[in-house]
């Protein structure tokens, strides 16, 4: 629904996050690959990834269903009812189906029939922060009042377990956030980028033709490409939303970065001269989560008292694409 005035501003009202009930130790996980006779253990995944742990779905859980309940509780946080959701969007790598879009789905699902616009974004890791801008965007114009917009994979889906480098650091979940139109300020810069020359480093190789799936539709990654793109690359969009604000590191309260890698983030922080304990951390207990990484970190810091009203937030992300970018906000 547009508003006949449009908004200054867009402040998140809510967040809510969901993960499966399913939980898999390392020690879980290593016994589990013991018996295809891949080789790995607890203290070379922790020491390499910081994953201790990660989530999996059942074999009757979609992408959709993941994001309804992570929707539901942003939505119960903002104080408000499904039916006040003008814009609905999406960011994942694992939709329910090739199409309709899986916001189309939660749409149908959370009971909308305003007529609200819905659609995924596909930007991989860097989907949510995508999304957000997006949203962001559209409030800005006028074109909605009350974005819904989620991050869920069920990544356990696209895993190759004969792969000991890429099937231990992925996970399944959901997070959401409900953004509102303000005359206060909350986000206050975005930057978002892409650069195509490395689609090969991180991606997943099927097609779909004629109502099948050909090729390999499993995860393929180059690890060390991507780690040396990744910190880099977080590091200069940070500086490109900071500027954008005219704010300056030691504004920044918490960064919640992607939780691909503790190395990684880690890495960002001390290029952003952050102590580590302004670190928002769930990499330990989710693994990489890809799109729904960040909105999963930020509910469980809003949830456990750690981000508060008028923290400074950096939310920023790396994924296939390659995709990357940034959003700074006054929460």
């Amino acid at each position: 629904m547009s508003t006949s005035t449009p908004p200054r501003h867009t402040r998140i009202a809510g967040t809510g996050s969901v993960l499966p009930d399913r939980r898999l130790s390392n020690a879980d996980l290593v016994a589990q690959l013991a018996e295809r006779g891949i080789e790995t253990t607890d203290e070379w995944i922790v020491e390499r990834t910081g994953i201790r742990a990660r989530h999996f779905v059942d074999a009757a859980t979609s992408s959709s269903d993941l994001a309804v309940t992570a929707a539901q509780r942003a939505i119960d946080a903002a104080g408000l009812q499904a039916a006040d959701i003008d814009l609905i969007i999406v960011a994942t790598s694992t939709p329910d189906m090739v199409f309709p879009s899986t916001a189309c789905i939660v749409q149908r699902k959370l009971g909308i029939t305003s007529g609200a616009p819905a659609f995924d974004v596909q930007a991989v890791c860097s989907g949510f922060i995508y999304a957000l801008t997006t949203a962001d965007a559209l409030i800005r114009t006028g074109t909605a009042r009350h974005a819904l917009v989620i991050g869920a994979e069920v990544f356990s889906r696209i895993l190759d377990f004969n792969d000991r480098t890429t099937c231990v650091l992925f996970g399944d979940g959901a997070g959401a956030v409900v953004l509102s139109g303000s005359d206060t300020p909350g986000i206050l810069a975005t930057d978002l980028h892409a650069d195509g020359r490395h689609v090969d480093i991180l991606c997943v190789p099927g097609t779909v033709s004629g109502g099948e799936i050909l090729g390999q539709p499993l995860l393929r990654m180059d690890g060390q490409a991507v780690f040396k793109l990744a910190v880099g690359v977080l590091e200069s969009a940070a500086r490109a939303v900071l500027a954008k604000a005219d704010r300056q590191d030691s504004d920044i309260d918490w960064l919640i970065p992607h939780q691909a890698n503790i190395r990684i983030m880690q890495g960002t922080a001390k290029k952003l001269k952050l102590p580590m304990d302004k670190l928002v951390v769930t990499v330990d207990e989710h693994g990489n989560t890809s799109a729904a990484s960040i909105p999963l970190a930020l509910d469980h810091a809003v949830r456990n008292g750690q981000v508060k009203r008028g923290d400074t937030l950096m939310l920023e992300g790396v994924g296939g694409g390659f995709t990357w970018g940034a959003v700074l906000v006054d929460y």
